[in-house]
C-alpha cells in the first residue's frame, strides 16, 4: 500500500482543517516546500497536494507552490483543488504534477472530466469521491450533490476511471480513525464489476481521512486499499516519519 502524505495550501501555506470547515485553519508550516523535503527524506516517494483556495475559488490558485516542490524534490504529486478547466489542467501539468484529481468537476461538469480521462488516460486522472452519510460533496466540501457516493464510483470506473479518492468528511482531520467498513463496502461492490480475467483489483482504491495511528495502515492494506493519505497524524506526531519510513522499507 502506498503512503502518500498530504499537504493542503492556503496562503502559501500548509495547513489543516477539520471536516473541511476553512474556520478550523490551523497552520502547521509556512513552507510547503520545506515539508516535502522532510518527506522525501523520510524514502516517501507520493504526495498528495491540495490547493483549498483554488477549491473555493474554482480555479487553480497555488499551481507556484506546486512548480516548487516539484521541481525540487522527486516526490510524485497528485494535485487537487479547483481544477475545472483546460487551462487549469494544462497549468497544473506545466507545474509538475504527475496526476490530477478532479471531484466537484466529475459532478458538475462530467462530459469534461470524461475528455480528461480521454486524454490523459486513466494513470493521470484520479477522481476525487469525497462523502458524507455516502452522498459525494463537492466544491471543498461546502456543497452536497446528489449522487449516491458508491453509484458515483461505479458509474466512473464504467468510464475508465481506475483511481479513486475517498474522503469521509466527517472523519477528516479528526483524528479518530478511518472508514474501515465504508471502504470495504466500496472495494467489495467494485469488484463484482470486475471482469473475469482480470486479476486486479477493479479500483485502486485510495483511502482519505481520519488516520490516527501507524495501526491503522495495515487494517487498510489488508481490506485492499492501494493507498492511503496520511495528513493531521503526521502534523501532530500521532504518526512519526520515521515509522512510515520502516513501513516502506518493509513492503519492499
Amino acid at each position: 500500500m502506498r503512503i502518500i502524505p498530504a499537504i493542503d495550501i492556503i496562503d502559501g501555506k500548509c495547513v489543516r482543517l477539520s471536516k473541511g470547515d476553512y474556520s478550523t485553519k490551523k497552520i502547521y508550516n509556512e513552507s510547503p516546500l520545506e515539508v516535502a523535503k522532510q518527506f522525501e527524506a523520510h524514502g516517501i516517494q507520493y504526495l498528495h497536494l491540495v490547493d483549498l483556495d483554488g477549491a473555493k475559488s474554482k480555479h487553480i490558485v497555488n499551481h507556484k507552490i506546486l512548480e516548487e516542490i516539484a521541481s525540487q524534490t522527486k516526490l510524485k504529486i497528485d494535485f487537487g483543488g479547483g481544477l475545472k478547466t483546460d487551462e487549469d489542467l494544462k497549468i497544473a501539468f506545466e507545474c509538475g504534477a504527475n496526476q490530477i484529481t478532479g471531484g466537484s468537476i466529475a459532478v458538475k461538469n462530467p462530459e469534461t472530466f470524461k475528455s480528461w480521462l480521454k486524454k490523459f488516460g486513466s494513470e493521470k486522472i484520479i477522481l476525487g469521491a469525497d462523502a458524507k452519510n455516502e452522498m459525494v460533496a463537492i466544491s471543498g466540501w461546502t456543497e452536497n450533490s446528489n449522487e449516491e457516493l458508491i453509484p458515483f464510483i461505479l458509474k466512473y470506473l464504467e468510464e475508465g476511471i481506475r483511481s479513486v479518492i475517498c474522503t469521509d468528511i466527517s472523519k477528516d482531520g479528526m483524528l479518530q480513525g478511518p472508514s474501515f467498513a465504508l471502504y470495504k463496502k466500496i472495494i467489495t461492490e467494485c469488484q463484482s464489476k470486475r471482469s473475469p480475467e482480470s486479476t486486479e483489483n477493479a479500483i485502486k482504491l485510495i483511502a482519505s481521512g481520519g488516520i490516527s495511528t501507524f495501526e491503522e495502515l495495515p487494517k487498510l492494506a489488508k481490506i485492499g486499499c492501494e493507498g492511503t493519505i496520511i495528513g493531521k497524524a503526521i502534523y501532530e506526531n500521532r504518526i512519526t516519519l520515521k515509522q512510515l519510513e520502516n513501513y516502506i522499507i518493509n513492503a519492499k
